[in-house]
């Protein structure tokens, strides 16, 4: 009897954090900043509850039966996204944001890029960051759209 085909999966796992930043970019002027932003430029910041959703994928182990221990997954998380971000001023307290707008769409990159140095190789699939529940980012590691 031939042995069974392996079985790709994905299996995701969330996670929630607090923070406060200021959408403000070095490169503009407090004027341009504020008519780009909005309220989102005040000076003293402003708050949000993000929820993060992390998928990756790889091949159901016959043995375990598992794509990733998710005790391994969870502590991941922990490293790459909960203590770098949690309860913390985006802009002031972690140094990637020091140079790059604390927007949710680089706070996805963020993740993945913490996340990719921690995970097998080739198994992070996605990350998704709710700003809140209207605003959604996902990010799968994608560079820049290229012109054909």
């Amino acid at each position: 009897m031939a042995p069974p085909a392996a079985r790709l999966a994905r299996i995701s796992r969330a996670v929630s954090f607090s923070a406060c930043h200021r959408l403000h970019s070095k490169a503009l002027s407090d004027e341009e900043n504020l008519k780009l932003f909005g309220k989102c430029n005040n000076p003293n910041g402003h708050g949000h509850n993000y929820k993060v959703i992390v998928t990756v994928r790889g091949e159901i182990d016959p043995v375990s039966g598992m794509v990733i221990n998710l005790t391994d997954l969870k502590e991941y998380m922990q490293q790459a996204i909960m203590e770098p971000l949690d309860h913390k001023n985006l802009d002031k307290d972690v140094p990637y944001f020091a140079e790059v707008v604390s927007t949710t769409e680089n706070v996805a990159v963020f993740i993945w890029e913490n996340l990719k140095k921690l995970l097998p190789m080739g198994t992070l699939y996605k990350v998704k960051v709710y700003e809140t529940d209207q605003n959604i980012i996902v990010y799968k590691g994608e560079e820049a759209i290229s012109e054909k």
